[in-house]
């Protein structure tokens, strides 16, 4: 019946382990990662500099945390067809990159309730203060879909 499947068994195999592994280091990794954002990084001014004594050490840690992101980014895009936490990935991996725009960007998907929920339920399930918004970051659901 599946005959047609077989010269991609290797490709079927691969696909499935990958979507296992994400859907484990979503439900695993991503809480840690959420509950050690501060409760006021959608507030305050970022701070750009990472104290290194050595220019390379510096580009390698630039370049390390982009490629995180967009491997971040890949995987969420990955999960919102397969299981695990893809929007809140995303965020992740968006939250972890560089590049102009990025905190109007991050305002913007954290500011959807159902992420925005999703985060504090995670973070008040560890102990921690739900993450804390500048007066444009009400709860109400029409300025919400007006922001976005």
């Amino acid at each position: 019946m599946f005959e047609w499947l077989e010269p991609y068994k290797t490709l079927i195999w691969i696909l499935s382990i990958s979507s296992v592994l994400m859907f484990l280091g979503s439900i695993f990794l991503l809480p840690l990662l959420i509950i050690r954002i501060p409760a006021d990084y959608f507030t305050r001014r970022p701070i750009r500099d990472w104290p290194t004594n050595h220019p390379g050490r510096h580009l390698a840690l630039v370049i390390g945390k982009n490629v995180l992101g967009i491997v971040l980014i890949l995987a969420g895009i990955a999960m919102l067809v397969l299981p695990g936490q893809g929007l809140l990935t995303i965020l992740f991996g968006i939250i972890l990159m560089d590049f102009p725009g990025k905190r109007r960007l991050e305002g913007r998907l954290i500011r959807i309730k159902p992420m925005r929920d999703a985060a504090n339920w995670i973070r008040h399930r560890y102990g921690r203060q739900p993450f804390e918004f500048d007066s444009a970051g009400n709860d109400n659901e029409e300025s919400t879909r007006k922001n976005i």
